[in-house]
């Protein structure tokens, strides 16, 4: 009369069927219980990290890579943290698809984040890299709320005080080296401050150029740049070429004047030894040496001479002489 369906047979069925039944549902129920224990008590370890096993929200425990037990029904958690894994956090840019052709994503946030002052007040567009891994995996999951952003933010702050800190030109060029080693040492001085637990590898600058907008006139100047440089390596070529040919023509001459300074004066010593030694004859017997010194002189100038004529005024022709030389060379030879 109330318009619902009573069937009394039903319920009498469903007290039959638990009276029937009720000494088999405690047992299934145990064993559901220990299959539930049994699996929510073995946990494995990957290769690439540590886990953190913490019992009612407390640390108890960091395990190792392989198969682990611990309390079930949730007493006891284990965390999963890859502490043997590189991770990396991209600044300027995103990877979308990684592979042999990679695809990246350069959107306005990536585009803000890359834009910073350097000290001369010019504006670079700089892409990094942070290349970390987790050094205490209770720490890095404990001592700060949100590990990822407070890398990122420490990362970025860095990085634009240190760029700030350059000349623009300087951030474009040679300093790209000592700007990454700079960020990478800072960073992990104010994380260890933080104790958040990891280790920084490595900050890699991936481009550093200046803003599209003023790209053109950056190029221009950089190519001044690098042709002022071709000049001044052309010159310092050229300079170290022609100054030691120079230093060595000038020790040649003074080489070959100071041999002949010397031949000169051994010369001289020579002919003052030589005239010495005939005045010293000379004055043992001067009427010889007069002789012999007339001797030589003919000796030495009648060879040159040629035929012997003899002319007069008054003659008609030539009075030809006898040949005389060899006279000259006979007596010549019996006066020695």
């Amino acid at each position: 009369m109330n318009g619902y369906d009573v069937n009394p047979e039903r319920e009498i069925d469903l007290a039959d069927l638990w009276r029937q039944y009720r000494s088999y549902i405690l047992p299934v129920v145990i064993l559901v219980l220990i299959v539930a224990a049994v699996l929510s008590s073995i946990y494995t370890v990957d290769t690439e990290g540590k886990a953190v096993v913490k019992r009612l929200g407390k640390v108890v425990a960091i395990k190792d890579p392989g198969l682990h037990l611990k309390l079930p029904f949730g007493i006891e958690t284990a965390i999963f943290v890859p502490t043997e894994r590189v991770l990396k956090e991209e600044f300027g840019f995103r990877t979308v698809e990684a592979g042999q052709q990679t695809r990246y994503r350069q959107g306005a946030a990536e585009k803000e984040e890359s834009l910073m002052l350097a000290g001369d007040l010019s504006v670079v567009d700089m892409e990094w890299v942070v290349q970390f891994m987790i050094r205490d995996p209770d720490q890095f999951l404990h001592n700060v709320r949100n590990q990822q952003e407070s890398i990122r933010d420490v990362s970025e702050a860095v990085m634009r005080r240190v760029v700030g800190n350059r000349l623009g030109a300087d951030v474009l060029t040679v300093g790209r080296v000592e700007i990454a080693g700079r960020v990478r040492e800072e960073m992990q001085q104010i994380l260890d401050k933080y104790n958040l637990g990891v280790h920084i590898r490595t900050v890699e600058l991936q481009d550093v150029t200046p803003p599209d907008p003023v790209k053109p006139a950056f190029n221009e100047v950089n190519e001044s740049r690098q042709q002022k440089e071709q000049l001044v390596n052309e010159a310092e070529k050229k300079r170290n070429r022609e100054i030691p040919r120079a230093r060595g023509e000038a020790e040649r001459i003074v080489s070959e004047a100071e041999g002949f300074a010397a031949e000169r004066v051994n010369r001289a010593k020579g002919d003052t030894a030589r005239f010495l030694a005939v005045l010293k004859e000379y004055k043992q017997a001067p009427s010889v040496t007069r002789r012999r010194l007339f001797v030589e002189t003919m000796e030495e100038v009648l060879p040159a001479a040629g035929g012997l004529y003899v002319t007069r005024d008054e003659g008609p022709s030539p009075l030809p002489i006898l040949p005389l030389r060899d006279a000259l060379s006979r007596q010549m030879k019996e006066a020695k």
